[in-house]
Parts: C-alpha cells; sequence; structure tokens
C-alpha cells in the first residue's frame, strides 16, 4: 500500500482547499460505511473473530422496529422486533460474506 508523506499532504489539502472544496480536504480515507435501509437512528457495527464475524443493530430511536443484519453473498439474519435500546445480532463464518448493516423487515 502506498502511504503519502505529511509534506506530500499538505500541498494536495492546499490544492482542494483553493478550488473551495474544503470538505474534501478535510477528509481522511475512510473504509466504507455499512448500508442498509434502517433509519439513522439505529447504530450497527461488526465484530470479526477467528473463526466468525458478528454484525450488531442497536436501536437507539424512540420508538419499537422490525430489523434485520443484512450480509453479502448470502442469507441475511432473521427479522426482530427490537424495542429502543434493545440490540440484535447474527453470526456468520469468516470468508466472502461482507457486513451491509441493518435493513427494516
Amino acid at each position: 500500500m502506498r502511504t503519502l508523506r505529511p509534506s506530500a499532504a499538505v500541498p494536495a489539502a492546499a490544492f482542494l482547499l483553493s478550488l473551495g472544496l474544503p470538505a474534501l480536504a478535510a477528509q481522511a480515507p475512510a473504509a466504507a460505511l455499512p448500508a442498509g435501509n434502517a433509519p439513522s437512528c439505529v447504530t450497527v457495527w461488526e465484530k470479526v473473530g477467528t473463526v466468525t464475524k458478528t454484525g450488531y443493530a442497536r436501536n437507539d430511536c424512540g420508538y419499537t422496529l422490525n430489523l434485520k443484519i443484512v450480509w453479502s453473498h448470502g442469507t441475511d439474519g432473521s427479522c426482530h422486533t427490537v424495542r429502543p435500546g434493545h440490540t440484535i445480532s447474527s453470526k456468520v463464518p469468516r470468508g466472502i460474506r461482507g457486513f451491509d448493516g441493518a435493513n427494516r423487515c
């Protein structure tokens, strides 16, 4: 992987600022965020172990939702009724499956 020296990153940020793109200059490269059609008040995260990976979704909304964990390249988790403050999870074997967040169901 190629990394930029700090001295090389500063001129690039200055160039973006000169174009009137301050938001792009301030952004650091980030990993893709999990997608899904759950509302933004649902917090999602993934924990990867040595054999399995587990996707989580916590309902931080003020109302009850029906949610499921979404995985790429295979079957999604089952649909659960999730009250505010509660968390659901779905565990799959490590491999090509990717964590895609949570969907309403």
